[in-house]
C-alpha cells in the first residue's frame, strides 16, 4: 500500500540530468523523519546506551553477526586468493563503511549548517547511519560474488531441476529466485535470519532504508521504473511487509499505487557512492599488486582523478611503487568523497523528491576517469585467468548444491518422513536446523522451503561451498 499522506499528486516535474529523465513527486521526503531511531520489531523509541548512539549500536550489531563474519571467506574479486594482500568481502565492507562514514558526516555538517538537522541528532549520526548500511551492503552476497548471484538465478531459471522446484509457486514468488539478488538476500538476513526470534538484528529504520539501494520488489519490470534506484530489486516477497514498514517509518514516497516500489532513502545514494568509489579504486590497487596492470598504467589512471592534473604534493618524494600507488589511492578516495558530497548537496531537492536517476559518481567532475578505471578493470582484472578459473566452476558448485538439497527437502516434504528415501533423509541431517521447520522437517510451504535452502547455500563461504560440494558428490571425503 502507498503512504497515504505522501501519495504523489498530479503535480509533477521532470528532471533532465545527463540525458536521463525521471518524474519526481510534488511531495518531498523530510530529513526529520528520514533519520528515525525507531527499530524494526519495536513499538516505539528505545532507550539508548550510554556513550553509543542508536546508529552506532546498529553498526556493532552487524559486526557481531555471523553473516558478517562469513564475509572473511567470500571473494571481493579474487576467489580463494593465495595472496594475503588482496581484499575479501569483509575487508572491502569495512573500507566502504569508512568512506561511507566520511560521506555521511560531511553531509550531516552541511545539513546542520542549513538548519535541516535538528537536535538531538548531530552530524556524526548521519555518518553512523551510512557507515552501518555500508558495513552490511554485501552481507547477502553468495559464494563467488556476482557470479554466484548469476549461478543461483540461472539454475532456477534454466535448469530442468530448478524449473521443477518453482513449478508450484506464484509468478511473484518465482521472480524472487529467477532474479536472485544479493541485495534482497541481505535485507532478508538483516530483518529475519539473524536472531530469528527478534526478528533479525532489529536495526533502526534509517539504517535499513539506507541499506536498500533498490526499493522495489522482484516482479516489477525494469523498464517500468527508469533510473538507478529500481534497476534491481531490494527485497523478496517474504520480506515485502518488513520493507513497507520501514518505508512508512522513514517517509519514503510510493512510486506506484499498484506495486511495491518506493523512492530511495537519500542516504542510499551515499552508500552506493562509497561502494562505487571503493571497488573501483581499491580493486584497481589489487590488480596492480597482482601484476594485472602496470605501475605506469595504475598511476596514470589514479592521477586522472584529480581535476586539472593537480597532483598531491608529497607524491614526488615517494619512490616505492607500492607506496606511491597506496598514497595515490588514499588521496583519490578523499578527492572523490569531496566531489560526491558537493554533487549530493547540489541535487538535494531532487533527491528528496525521488528524482535523481543516476549514481552520485556519474555526476561528479571525475566521472570520466573513474569510468575509465572500471572499463579497464572489467577486462584486465575481473576477467583475469585466476578469477575465471574459480568463477566458472562456481556455477557447477552452486547449482549442484541447490539440486541436492532442494531435491532432498522436497522429497521428504511431499512423501513424508516414512516414505522418503534414506538418502534424502540423510542429506537433511546436513542442513543446519535453523534452515528447517520444527523437528528438522521441511516447511509445508514450497516457497518457504525454497527460500530456506537458498538461505543455506547462499550463506556459505567460498571454501565451505567447494568442500561441501566435493563431499556430497563423492569427489572427496572428509579426512
Amino acid at each position: 500500500m502507498p503512504i497515504r499522506e505522501n501519495r504523489p499528486t498530479r503535480s509533477t516535474r521532470k528532471t533532465n540530468l545527463r540525458n536521463k529523465r525521471i518524474e519526481t513527486t510534488a511531495v518531498a521526503m523530510r530529513w526529520d523523519k528520514l533519520l528515525s531511531t525507531i527499530r524494526q520489531g519495536k513499538q516505539g523509541q528505545e532507550q539508548g546506551s550510554v556513550g553509543r548512539s542508536d546508529f552506532q549500536r546498529d553498526y556493532d550489531r552487524i559486526v557481531y553477526s555471523s553473516a558478517f563474519r562469513r564475509l572473511q571467506d567470500k571473494a571481493q574479486v579474487f576467489p580463494l586468493a593465495k595472496s594475503d594482500f588482496v581484499r575479501t568481502r569483509l575487508t572491502h565492507s569495512v573500507e566502504v563503511s569508512c568512506v561511507g562514514r566520511s560521506l555521511g558526516t560531511e553531509i550531516g555538517l552541511k545539513l546542520r549548517s542549513k538548519a535541516s538537522l535538528h537536535d538531538p541528532l548531530v552530524p556524526s549520526d548521519v555518518g553512523d547511519i551510512v557507515a552501518a548500511a555500508c558495513l552490511a551492503h554485501d552481507i547477502g552476497n553468495p559464494p563467488f560474488g556476482h557470479t554466484g548471484e548469476a549461478a543461483i538465478a540461472e539454475w532456477f531459471r534454466d535448469s530442468k531441476a530448478g524449473r521443477e522446484v518453482l513449478k508450484g509457486l506464484s509468478p511473484n514468488e518465482r521472480a524472487d529466485f529467477e532474479k536472485f539478488e544479493g541485495n534482497a538476500q541481505g535485507f532478508r538476513i538483516l530483518t529475519r535470519l539473524q536472531n530469528h526470534q527478534n526478528p533479525g538484528l532489529q536495526l533502526t529504520y534509517s539504517t535499513l532504508a539506507a541499506f536498500t539501494k533498490y526499493p522495489r520488489d522482484s516482479p516489477i519490470v525494469r523498464k517500468s521504473l527508469p533510473g538507478v534506484s529500481w534497476k534491481k530489486h531490494g527485497y523478496f516477497q517474504s520480506e515485502k511487509p518488513f520493507f513497507e514498514e520501514v518505508a512508512r517509518g522513514v517517509g519514503l514516497l510510493s512510486m506506484d499505487a499498484n506495486a511495491s516500489a518506493w523512492t530511495r532513502h537519500p542516504l542510499a545514494y551515499l552508500v552506493e557512492a562509497a561502494d562505487d568509489i571503493c571497488y573501483r579504486i581499491n580493486d584497481w590497487e589489487d590488480g596492480f599488486r597482482l601484476k594485472h596492470v602496470s605501475q605506469t598504467e595504475t598511476e596514470e589512471r589514479l592521477e586522472a582523478i584529480f581535476p586539472g592534473g593537480k597532483l598531491p604534493s608529497k607524491l614526488d618524494r615517494i619512490f616505492s611503487p607500492e607506496d606511491r600507488v597506496a598514497y595515490l589511492r588514499a588521496k583519490a578516495i578523499n578527492e572523490l568523497i569531496e566531489q560526491a558530497v558537493t554533487f549530493f548537496m547540489q541535487q538535494e531537492e531532487v533527491i528528496l523528491r525521488g528524482g535523481l536517476p543516476i549514481p552520485l559518481i556519474e555526476g561528479i567532475p571525475s566521472a570520466k576517469p573513474l569510468s575509465d578505471i572500471y572499463k579497464d578493470s572489467k577486462t584486465k582484472i575481473y576477467k583475469a585467468k585466476e578469477v575465471l578459473e574459480i568463477e566458472v566452476p562456481g556455477f557447477t558448485v552452486l547449482g549442484g548444491l541447490l539440486e541436492v538439497f532442494l531435491g532432498a527437502v522436497n522429497e521428504v516434504a511431499v512423501k513424508g518422513e516414512k516414505e522418503a528415501s534414506t538418502k534424502s533423509k540423510t542429506i537433511l541431517q546436513i542442513v543446519p536446523p535453523q534452515f528447517l521447520a520444527g523437528n528438522r522437517l521441511p516447511d509445508e510451504s514450497p516457497y518457504v522451503r525454497t527460500l530456506q535452502v537458498t538461505d543455506f547455500v547462499s550463506g556459505m563461504t567460498d571454501s565451505f561451498a567447494v568442500a561441501l560440494y566435493k563431499q556430497i558428490t563423492g569427489i572427496s571425503l572428509p579426512s
